[in-house]
């Protein structure tokens, strides 16, 4: 992990996303840092952002065919609904090493994400096909 010189920049979104109940895209992050410093460029956020990361003092999120999201480092896993999007943290037993025993290397980390329908998703298809029924 990289050394991090704290402006008041890095430390103003290391907050956002620490104290966040959801999972940031930089664009958020950005307009909620617009509130304190009306100055602040982009560039700045998603350098500042790159440098939290590199520190590990906080995580990227890659999830295809949506824009990166930042989040807290607390060990927890994702749930990521295949329909909309949703993501929601979820929180059960560290796999390290049993992932250790059964690849049989040193796992630095790993990044569990569980991909479902969410609630709102399955009852929306659930309308869709009684509504198809009624017709």
């Amino acid at each position: 992990m990289a050394e991090i010189e704290m402006t008041k920049y890095g430390s103003g979104i290391l907050e956002i996303v620490s104290r966040a109940g959801e999972h940031m895209t930089a664009e958020q992050v950005f307009m909620e840092m617009k509130r304190q410093y009306p100055s602040i460029v982009m560039a700045t956020v998603y350098n500042n952002l790159n440098s939290l990361c590199a520190a590990g003092l906080i995580r990227r999120m890659n999830i295809e065919g949506q824009p990166d999201r930042y989040d807290r480092t607390v060990r927890h896993d994702h749930l990521i609904c295949r329909c909309c999007g949703e993501l929601r943290d979820i929180f059960i037993a560290d796999l390290t090493d049993r992932l250790k025993r059964e690849t049989g290397f040193d796992i630095d980390s790993y990044d569990l994400k569980l991909s479902y329908v969410c609630r709102a998703c399955r009852e929306k298809a659930g309308a869709s096909v009684a509504s198809s029924f009624e017709s």
